[in-house]
Parts: C-alpha cells; sequence; structure tokens
C-alpha cells in the first residue's frame, strides 16, 4: 500500500507518534531500516534547550491499553538534536517528521531554522497538555496557532505540520487558525486531558496529572480528524487509540492520509513491533483483523505494597534494602521501586524471598533510599524486562560492579554452572561475597588491592580466559551488568576471545518507564533494554 506524501511516495501509512518509542535516534533507523510500514517517522518533540522532564513515574496505566503520561518534554535540546539527527540514513520512500516546541514564538522559529535542514518535515506542538507554559497553552488559542505556524513557514521550505489538541471546545477553529497560518498538513490528536490516576490513595504521576492515551481516546481522535478535514481540506495525520486494522480503516474513513499508532505498542520488543506492523499492513492489504492480537493488553503497570524491614549500610554510599515479601522475578527480569512524593526507579532484586535489592547513592531518589526508616510503606512494579535463558549446557561467566551484582547473583543461582567475577574499588565496597561464593566459583578484584586481585575486574577476566583452552571458551556465555565503563570494558575483553554472539550485557536500567515506550533505554543498535533485555 503506497502513501503519497509530500513528493514522496511512502513505503506504508502509519507513523508512530511524537514522544511514542522513535525517541532516541538509534531506535529511528531501526524503524526505518526495518519497518516499511512506517512510512513516516515522528521524533519526540525537540526544544532549545536540552530538558531532563518529570521525575518518575512518567507513564500510568488505567484500564488495559488506555494510559496517562507526563514525560515533561525530555530532549537533548535543537543543537544537539541537529547533530543526532543529521546522522540518521532516510529512506527515499520515508519521511522524517521532526516534532518542534518553544515556550514562545521566537523559540519556535529558532528551534525550527535549527532543524529544518535534517528533516523532511516539522510537525509543532501545539499540544502538550502537561508541560506548564508549552503546547496546549499556546494550542487552544487561534490567534497563537496562527502566528506560530506562519511565523515557522516563513523561515522555512519544508511542510509544516501543527499537532493539535482535542482540549478546546472547537477544534475546528483552531484548524482554520492553522490553514490560515500556512499550515501545509495537520495532526490530529495529542493526549486528551490532562488525566490523574492514583494508587494506594496517592497520585502515580510524580507532575501529578497527564496526558491520556490508548483505546479511550479514539472516539474522539475520529471526531477530531473529521472536523479538522471539514474545517481545511488539509491532509490529516490522524491518531488516538489505533490499535486494529478496524481502527485505522477508521482513521482512513474520516479523511486521514497517515495513521499513527502509538499506545498500542506499549510493552511490545522490537520484535513484536516489526511483526504487529506487518500484519497491521497485511490486515489492510486483505480485509483482515488480526493485528490486534498481538498488542499486550496484559501488561501489569499496578503497584503492590512492601514494608521496609532492614536498611543495611555497606559503605557510605551502598546499602541493601530488605522488604516484608516475596516477589516472583526472574533471572533478568527487574522491578520497579516507587515512593510516593519521592519517584521510582528500576532495580534488580538481589534476593527475592524477600525481597531485597542494593542502592547506590547516585541522585536524589537513591540518595533517599540510603536512610530510608524501617517500617517505610514503598510500593513496587513489574517484574519488567526478559528474563534470560543460557544454553543447558552453557558455562556461564557474570561479570558485575556496583549494583550489577545482584542481577548476575539471580542467574547463577538459578542456573549454576557459573563463575562470578566482582570488581570494587576498594573492599569495603565489596558485599554479599559469601552468598555468592556458595553458588558459584568467585572472583574479586579491587583497584587497591585491599581485597582479590589487585587490579580491574576486567584484568582479572582476562587472565582467566586466557588460560582457557579454545574449546572450553566456546562453551561460555557472558553476562555482564554494571557502570556503563566497566560493562564496555569487559565486553572488549571477551570479544577478544569469544564470539559476540557468546556477550549479554545490562548496563545499569537505564529506564524510566519499563514498557518500551519513552525511549530512555535506548541501546545504539536501537533496541531497548526494558522491552528487549535489560541483558543485550
Amino acid at each position: 500500500m503506497n502513501t503519497q506524501f509530500f513528493g514522496k511516495t511512502l513505503s506504508g501509512p502509519f507513523t508512530i507518534p511524537s514522544g511514542i518509542v522513535t525517541t532516541a535516534t538509534s531506535i529511528i533507523q531501526y524503524v526505518f531500516d526495518h519497518m516499511p510500514e512506517v512510512g513516516v517517522v515522528t521524533t519526540k518533540s525537540i526544544g532549545l534547550a536540552p530538558r531532563l522532564g518529570n521525575r518518575e513515574p512518567v507513564l500510568s496505566q488505567y484500564a488495559p491499553g488506555c494510559f496517562v503520561n507526563a514525560v515533561g518534554l525530555t530532549n537533548p535540546g535543537a543543537h544537539e538534536s541537529v547533530a543526532l539527527l543529521g546522522q540518521l540514513r532516510v529512506p527515499a520512500d520515508r519521511f522524517l517528521l521532526t516534532s518542534i516546541f518553544g515556550g514562545s514564538l521566537e523559540e519556535f522559529v529558532e528551534v525550527a531554522k535549527l532543524l529544518a535542514p535534517v528533516s523532511d518535515g516539522l510537525e509543532l506542538n501545539l499540544s502538550c497538555p502537561h508541560a506548564k507554559g508549552y503546547g496546549m497553552a499556546m494550542g487552544q488559542d487561534p490567534e497563537m496557532v496562527r502566528a506560530i505556524t506562519a511565523a515557522v513557514k516563513a523561515v522555512v521550505d519544508i511542510p509544516v505540520i501543527p499537532k493539535l489538541t482535542p482540549n478546546t471546545p472547537n477544534i475546528a477553529e483552531i484548524a482554520r487558525a492553522a490553514a490560515e497560518g500556512g499550515a501545509d498538513a495537520l495532526c490530529a490528536i495529542n493526549t486528551l486531558g490532562p488525566g490523574y490516576t492514583s494508587s494506594h490513595g496517592h497520585p502515580v504521576l510524580s507532575n501529578g496529572a497527564g496526558g491520556m492515551s490508548g483505546k479511550g481516546v479514539l472516539p474522539i481522535a475520529l471526531k477530531c480528524v473529521r472536523e479538522v478535514i471539514a474545517a481545511t481540506g488539509l491532509p490529516v495525520i490522524g491518531c488516538g487509540g489505533a490499535s486494529s486494522a478496524e481502527d485505522v480503516r477508521a482513521f482512513f474513513d474520516a479523511g486521514a492520509s497517515v495513521v499513527g499508532v502509538g499506545s498500542a505498542l506499549v510493552g511490545m520488543t522490537t520484535g513484536d513491533m516489526q511483526a504487529y506492523f506487518s500484519t497491521l499492513q497485511r490486515d489492510l492489504d486483505h480485509n483482515s483483523d488480526r493485528a490486534e492480537s498481538l498488542v499486550r493488553y496484559d501488561i501489569d503497570m499496578q503497584f503492590r505494597p512492601v514494608s521496609l524491614v532492614s536498611n543495611e549500610r555497606v559503605c557510605d554510599d551502598i546499602a541493601i534494602l530488605t522488604f516484608d515479601r516475596k516477589i516472583n522475578v526472574q533471572a533478568g527480569e527487574f522491578i520497579f521501586l516507587w515512593i510516593p512524593g519521592l519517584g521510582e526507579k528500576p532495580f534488580s532484586a538481589l534476593t527475592d524471598d524477600p525481597f531485597s535489592l542494593v542502592v547506590i547513592d547516585l541522585g536524589e531518589f537513591t540518595h533517599a533510599l540510603m536512610d530510608l526508616p524501617v517500617g517505610t510503606e514503598a510500593y513496587v512494579r513489574g517484574p519488567h524486562g526478559v528474563p534470560v535463558e543460557p544454553p543447558e549446557d552453557a558455562r556461564i561467566m557474570a561479570v558485575a560492579g556496583g549494583t550489577g551484582l545482584a542481577a548476575v547473583y539471580q542467574i547463577a543461582r538459578d542456573f549454576g554452572n557459573a563463575e562470578i567475577f566482582v570488581g570494587a574499588r576498594s573492599d569495603d565496597r565489596l558485599y554479599f561475597l559469601d552468598e555468592c561464593a556458595q553458588i558459584a566459583e568467585l572472583h574479586v578484584a579491587t583497584d587497591d588491592g585491599s581485597a582479590g586481585y589487585h587490579g580491574r575486574v576486567t584484568e582479572l577476566l582476562r587472565e582467566r580466559l586466557s588460560g582457557m583452552p579454545a574449546e572450553d571458551r566456546d562453551a561460555l556465555v557472558f553476562y555482564n551488568c554494571g557502570p556503563e565503563p566497566m560493562v564496555h570494558a569487559a565486553e572488549a575483553v571477551q570479544r577478544e576471545f569469544c564470539q559476540p554472539g557468546q556477550i549479554f550485557s545490562a548496563i545499569d536500567y537505564l529506564t524510566k518507564c519499563g514498557v518500551g515506550i519513552c525511549g530512555a533505554c535506548a541501546a545504539p543498535d536501537g533496541r531497548r533494554g526494558c522491552v528487549d533485555g535489560p541483558f543485550l
């Protein structure tokens, strides 16, 4: 199915809307290379200056397939984005739609001028419902919409596509204002709201409220698309709640030229997402409706209460927290710990019965955990991630630093036939060694020589591998977990002796949502650690 879109014959009629999945250039490139059904890829919204966004939690599920999010316009800023987007290889039959935002007309213009040279078109975010002073605050004012659209059109020579908010009594009026400003097309709709979710008497989102997406907004999205097209006659990218071929056909019937699929991708691995879009395209071609069976309506984002029974300090900046209940988690999976008002972060379980985790003081959330008093009620969700599955005859070598020992301990405990390599700056930073020695052959290295091998754990690893016969090395499977420099150093050593397919690594679980949507855990190859890993 070919779609004509601003001079390009697209390979497919779909887009992934802004802020969903395609939030890192490595993911965008993967979509370009492997998902031809996605003819338009829309970036996450980019502003003039970098923004960290809101603290976690940033995503909440209030019903199967229905979400509230408040990521907070996280982005690296326009100048860095120019360099990142400029490295993309955009096929001739694809369209890179760069979403931009600003706090003023002048900011929109400045960002547009910077990003236009590396974009096929610009989406104007005039609709984000949860970032104060941005998005919806401007998009509800027809005069502001008209002025911003006209100002951006005056400085770029590529299509300009305002994204409209449904949070207005008359979206047709807003659409006409955008058209009068020179819009080449429109996108409808952004998320509805803001909405609110709670758990155990506390607001879930750190922002308090956020934009509503998923199945529940589909009827509103279809209504808005019809009204926008009737008011302007412009091409429209229709999005909001589409998950099935029937939904997509409804958008086309409403007049949409391209259909966005976003929340339906929650929880999908990269392979799942490829299969989903392929099936969705076949459904359109053959008048079937099978793709929705691939949507993860079974995702569990509910929080369960736990109570802290022990907070054991290892050293000044490392502590082991133990809670009062068992959690069901397999080796390789992770959970989120949530403390209302403070935030949430992902952790491997050091033990699962009772549940315990290791904390290193690295930020506001972990700093607060260091002195968390016994009796504190917290909450967990998950597990998330993909359990590891080493071959039955594999010999496991697990390399850990920092909190990474929790993840590799679980692997060694559950599968046996393992060696654990642990590295630290000094002996006071070592923990759980007796437990590790009971289940695996243990190798310890410290930078200062205060315990075990005097030097880097990767040097100790090299010595071990260099002394092994080649046939023994062929049976090895490596699991690396810890700080990024250590993990990359371990991989480099392992590649000296073994094949890349024997190596799996997790880098401190850099994830916000845990279900594949926010893109914070993007790997260089385009996979997402939270749904494709965390061991990649």
